[in-house]
């Protein structure tokens, strides 16, 4: 996934994050935010539907990219085509930080050292996604990959100090139970590259815990800020040791893997103009069937029949924590008001 692809979760930056994995992580809204681009009014709830549908489009772009970033890493370091993407993502997000202010501004953190950690984690979830990528067939590892928000309950309880109930420690342990079905014995084999996908999904969800901590701190704009620089310098700087010269083939794969990534988060951006995050964020599991089809069209792979339980446990599971923690969110604004309209993005 790349940065970005993993989708808008309202919580999280919007175009910095969502799939490299196709660019997992794309969410431009202020974490902690309501998700919302539009004006103080809120997204008019008839365009609702628009919001949904540019959604689906950019995850089936993103859900593309990681099948030609599949294509291209069987040739290409996984290094080199991570460099060449985050140039795109990179570029891409501070034109986003320029237009809501200037650069050496943004950069103006109250927390330095989690803003630099958040930027770490992201691109070394990209480089094991990329690695991932090598061997894991592509619906298979859209599948571990969506095990990311169970990962997220869990570590925002050290992080974030969050009370996780008994219903949702459940539901998140069907979840696993889901991924562990899908590396069974004769399933997916417990490989590196198995272990690169489960590692990327870990460090995105980190990620995220970072993201929520410094959400009421640093701005927007900071956030990407930093995740925008420190990884086009860190990719860049390793990637450049496992450069390959790419031939025609190479070139316009990659021309498309970049182009597109500016365009999908650019939808994500839009859809949030339209629709809340918490009306379009449960759209960003569909990965999992735009994998299916993808891995079978491109690789003539099929996911098989019990994998396939696993796959659709792990997105139950998280739809499930998905709602809970919505529920929790509206319990809590209920009953301290006053500080939710403080802590609401301004528009």
């Amino acid at each position: 996934m790349c940065p970005g692809a993993r989708g808008p979760t309202g919580r999280e930056p919007a175009a910095p994050t969502a799939g490299f994995p196709g660019f997992r992580d794309a969410v431009m809204t202020k974490s902690g935010g309501s998700g919302s681009a539009t004006g103080g009014a809120g997204p008019r709830v008839d365009n609702v539907g628009r919001g949904i549908a540019l959604t689906v489009i950019a995850i089936l772009i993103f859900g593309t990219q990681d099948a030609v970033a599949k294509i291209l890493v069987q040739d290409y370091s996984p290094f080199q085509i991570t460099m060449m993407r985050y140039w795109a993502f990179g570029l891409f997000a501070l034109f986003l930080v320029s237009r809501q202010a200037p650069l050496r501004r943004a950069f103006a953190s109250k927390a330095p050292g989690i803003q630099v950690a958040r930027a770490l984690l992201l691109v070394g979830d990209l480089w094991l996604f990329a690695i991932a990528n090598q061997v894991v067939p592509l619906a298979e590892l859209q599948a571990i990959s969506l095990v990311y928000p169970l990962v997220v309950t869990i570590c925002a309880i050290p992080i974030l100090g969050e009370k996780v109930g008994l219903f949702r420690f459940v539901a998140v342990g069907v979840g696993f139970l889901g991924a562990m079905i899908i590396v069974r014995p004769g399933g997916l084999p417990l490989d590196w590259g198995t272990l690169s996908a489960i590692a990327s999904a870990t460090f995105y969800a980190l990620y995220i815990c970072f993201t929520r901590k410094v959400a009421h701190r640093d701005s927007t704009a900071t956030s990407m800020a930093y995740v925008g620089v420190i990884g086009l310098v860190l990719t860049s700087a390793v990637g450049v040791f496992f450069w390959q010269d790419m031939d025609l083939q190479g070139w316009l794969l990659t021309g498309y893997v970049m182009i597109t990534s500016c365009v999908a988060h650019w939808l994500i951006v839009v859809a949030l103009g339209h629709a809340p995050a918490s009306a379009v964020q449960p759209f960003n599991y569909t990965a999992l069937p735009w994998g299916i089809v993808l891995s079978y069209l491109v690789f003539g792979h099929l996911i098989d029949a019990i994998s396939l339980i696993g796959a659709v446990i792990i997105v139950g599971a998280g739809l499930v924590v998905m709602a809970r923690e919505r529920a929790r969110i509206r319990t809590d604004r209920a009953a301290r008001p006053s500080r939710a309209e403080e802590e609401a993005p301004p528009h």
